[in-house]
């Protein structure tokens, strides 16, 4: 059994820790899974109750726990709870990020998602990991309106000229993209740090030079205090956030990247400070042949200016990375023309309400969500679906916003609006998976808890191992081998790896129709090897139209007809649609109806003009008791042989006619199929429909394995024998028959054309509702996944290789030492590779043709 629990009082990572480990070592606990701000999921083998997990974390701190009975909570402000727990960072590796409320639009949160969900009302580091927090993007697109500087009377919502004095009209609300602006900062201290530290670099080097040409214009002690004065705007100002950072992690004890640097850097040039104003309290090692001590003002200037080249190039990094989402809300219109009795009216998109009829022009974007009432149009609808070819639509078609309609205008009703058009449901659900954590992260994760300490230790072993053996001047070895171990290990490399990749690769789904809720299904789709997939409106177009419907003879009843549209009227099944809209064909009058039910997977039945009336497959006969006639069922039995669907009518106990309802094959399937097998997935069809119409469709597609009349329950069954078996299962589906299978399934696939209850019970949606979306959603976790693996090897080998290097393994066979410089240069490259990495996502086709 599995149960959802709250768990309060904790505020990082290192709580987070505590509390899942505290929690798996109940007896009776199988697995406890914790996520940030405040919940658990705990499996159990018999129950264990509240009181005893209660007892167990009250014990390991001051927790407190309780049942969950709903899935989202307000997200903590960085006024709720301070950073203080004694760990290093430790992140939530195994389940998806709490979805960010509403209210934490515009404020900050961490990209390696240190303190879950938690954010920040102003920008700053993460005082666990010291990342630039980032900002969280406003998903509710915001109009923007401009006015002449001279006429404030002037106001358009389009930039322009200004009618009245031919001015260039500004924007009345502010319009510079955050990230622009911190990484803008960012430029101005690298400029400043450039010019200060390329002097300082000129005159640490010019020994090297024949001559020592500066040395004539002044003594070495002399250019040492020029090198200080040079350093001082660099240090204190450029790249002063640094050691805030540091001292941030050394007080809370999450060490990070920015403590090894600033500790390395703080070092050598309090060192050179000390060295400058108190020679003589150093022994001779640390001097030379004038009598001046070494100063090291040049690597501390040098490797600050690098770190921060490497903070300028991930600023603008993270840009590209969360481009997906930027472009999706510039896809959103910010005006919309209403129709009033006075004539058309140009609104704001954030006025229009629903039932409001809306025109839109041709070329116009369409603004919400609704249906055409009049007209008729061809509509660009790739930018939810990736598909370059317009869609004709005409009346009581539906029209999404941010689509762009073709050359001719129609008018809309306005159904959905605000965040609950399509178009703000991907951009919440792109934005809610890239926060999201893969379980692959759990093993990079493990390695960045330990990292720092170890590096720290490495640097301390460096000093002491090349104070005693290393040649003269010994200690002066030691010190800069010592710092250059400190600058080039890079933990930020290993916490990058994951969540960039994730990044990209949910933006270039979004981009093609496949919107993946979180991580874990992206590293699940790498590893399906079953899918199991209904038929109708996943294999089948899921628009089905009636071909007749008989009695007994085979002729054409229309009593039955008016029986079975009439019990139909309540019902939102395809199949209902499709009955009632035959009977309006027919000029079939509907009848009075009263205790009307539907049975899942059966059928529907209910009293019509005083009768028992039931309309579905043998099951639902069979629960009626309605006697099924031999020349009936010979009917039906060859109408399913051709791939039909049929379901039986029952008035009283007596089945008396049946109805034909014929649903093709969707043109894509075929190819779809084909591509999963290629890939080694064995694809198995799951219907309600009955066995001969399976086999019918199952063999014009090619499949080996499929089971008719499955009712939900035997679907969720299926899944769960083959996950028994060490199978990793997809399931792809669409009506609300299928939820219950889509949750159990290792990744939840469901049409974009479906039930909302399908969508909301999947991991994966495709948008298109087309077979063909599952080879892009399985190339794309394969992808991803295979880009993860890259960055972890990167970001593995380079501080593995990297650090014995700094510390000096080389010079005893070959000479070589690394310089602090050379190491920061390489320590913000490590970042930036891994970034750079994860971009290359954006070019992956995921396409097999």
């Amino acid at each position: 059994m599995k149960h959802s629990y709250r768990v309060s009082g904790m505020t990082c990572g290192g709580c987070r820790s505590t509390v899942e480990s505290t929690l798996n070592a109940i007896e009776g606990v199988t697995l406890a899974t914790v996520t940030l701000p405040d919940q658990a999921e705990i499996e159990m083998e018999t129950h264990v109750a509240i009181e005893v997990m209660q007892s167990a974390l009250s014990s390991a701190g001051n927790y407190s726990i309780e049942m969950l009975n709903h899935s989202h909570e307000k997200v903590d402000t960085a006024a709720d709870k301070p950073a203080c727990c004694g760990s290093t960072s430790s992140h939530d590796h195994s389940q998806p990020a709490p979805e960010l409320g509403k209210d934490a639009a515009g404020k900050y949160h961490c990209p390696m998602h240190c303190e879950g969900d938690k954010v920040y009302d102003k920008a700053g580091g993460c005082p666990v990991c010291g990342m630039d927090l980032l900002k969280v993007p406003d998903l509710t697109p915001k109009t923007v309106q401009y006015t002449c500087p001279m006429h404030a009377e002037v106001i358009q919502s389009k930039p322009g000229s200004c009618p009245i004095c031919g001015m260039d009209l500004v924007a009345m609300q502010p319009t510079d993209d955050e990230e622009d602006q911190a990484y803008n900062s960012l430029m101005h201290k690298m400029k400043i740090a450039i010019i200060f530290t390329l002097p300082i670099f000129i005159i640490s080097m010019s020994e090297m030079i024949s001559n020592d040409p500066l040395n004539a214009l002044l003594s070495k002690k002399s250019w040492d205090w020029v090198q200080l004065i040079l350093s001082l705007p660099v240090v204190f100002y450029a790249g002063w956030m640094f050691f805030e950072r540091a001292w941030k992690s050394i007080t809370t004890l999450n060490l990070n990247m920015f403590t090894l640097v600033g500790i390395g850097t703080g070092v050598a040039w309090t060192f050179s400070v000390v060295a400058l104003l108190f020679p003589d309290i150093f022994p001779d090692q640390f001097k030379t042949e004038s009598g001046t001590v070494f100063v090291y003002f040049e690597a501390a200037a040098v490797i600050l200016t690098l770190v921060l080249l490497g903070q300028l190039l991930e600023a603008r990094a993270h840009s590209q990375t969360s481009g997906a989402i930027k472009e999706l809300l510039q896809l959103s219109p910010t005006e919309a023309t209403l129709i009033t009795p006075e004539g058309d009216k140009v609104i704001s998109i954030d006025l229009i309400k629903v039932g409001d009829l809306l025109r839109v022009k041709p070329g116009d974007r369409v603004p919400v969500d609704g249906q055409i009432t009049k007209g008729q149009s061809h509509i660009d609808e790739s930018m939810i679906s990736g598909e370059p070819i317009p869609v004709d639509k005409s009346v009581g078609d539906e029209a999404h916003s941010g689509t762009i309609n073709g050359n001719k205008s129609f008018v809309m009703k306005a159904d959905k609006i605000g965040a609950e058009t399509l178009l703000s449901q991907i951009i919440q659900m792109v934005n809610s998976a890239s926060r999201s954590r893969a379980p692959i992260q759990k093993l990079a994760d493990k390695v960045a808890k330990y990292f720092v300490p170890a590096v720290l230790l490495a640097s301390v072993i460096t000093f002491i191992v090349w104070a005693i053996f290393g040649p003269e001047p010994a200690m002066s070895f030691a010190f800069v081998n010592a710092i250059a171990v400190l600058i080039i290990a890079c933990p930020c490399a290993l916490g990058l790896a994951t969540p960039m990749s994730v990044m990209v690769g949910i933006g270039k789904g979004a981009k093609n129709g496949v919107l993946i809720k979180n991580a874990e299904a992206l590293e699940n789709l790498n590893k399906v090897d079953v899918l199991i997939t209904d038929k109708t409106g996943t294999i089948t177009e899921g628009k089905p139209s009636v071909e007749k419907v008989v009695d007994a003879k085979g002729q054409f009843d229309a009593t039955l007809l008016g029986y079975i549209a009439t019990l139909n009227q309540y019902s939102e099944h395809p199949l209902a649609e499709a009955v009632i809209k035959f009977a309006a064909e027919k000029s079939i009058s509907l009848l009075s109806s009263t205790d009307f039910e539907s049975v899942i997977g059966k059928g529907v039945m209910g009293t019509v003009d005083g009768k028992e009336v039931a309309l579905g497959n043998k099951h639902l006969m069979d629960q009626v008791g309605a006697t099924i006639p031999s020349e009936i069922d010979q009917q039906v039995i060859a109408e399913q042989a051709l791939g039909k669907t049929v379901s039986y009518i029952s008035v009283g106990k007596a089945v008396l006619g049946f109805v034909t309802i014929t649903d093709a094959i969707k043109e894509t399937s075929k190819q779809a199929i084909q591509s999963l097998q290629a890939h080694d997935v064995e694809v198995i069809m799951l219907t309600g429909d009955n066995q001969r119409t399976a086999k019918s469709v199952a063999d014009s597609l090619g499949l080996t394995s499929f089971q008719a009349e499955c009712l939900p329950e035997d679907k969720l069954k299926f899944i769960k024998d083959l996950q028994s078996k060490g199978k990793i299962v997809a399931m792809a589906g669409d009506g609300i028959n299928d939820a219950p299978a889509l949750a159990q399934a290792d990744v939840g696939i469901a049409m974009g054309t479906g039930s909302d209850v399908a969508i909301e019970s999947s991991e994966v949606t495709l948008v298109k509702g087309d077979l063909l979306g599952i080879v892009k959603a399985k190339n794309l976790g394969t992808g991803v996944m295979q880009n993860i693996k890259q960055n972890l090897f990167f970001a593995f080998i380079y501080n593995a290789l990297g650090v014995p290097i700094a510390a000096g393994v080389l010079y005893p066979f070959f000479g070589l030492l690394l310089s602090p410089m050379i190491a920061a240069f390489a320590m913000s490259l490590s970042s930036v590779s891994v970034i750079t990495n994860a971009l290359r996502l954006n070019r992956i086709k995921l396409d097999d043709d």
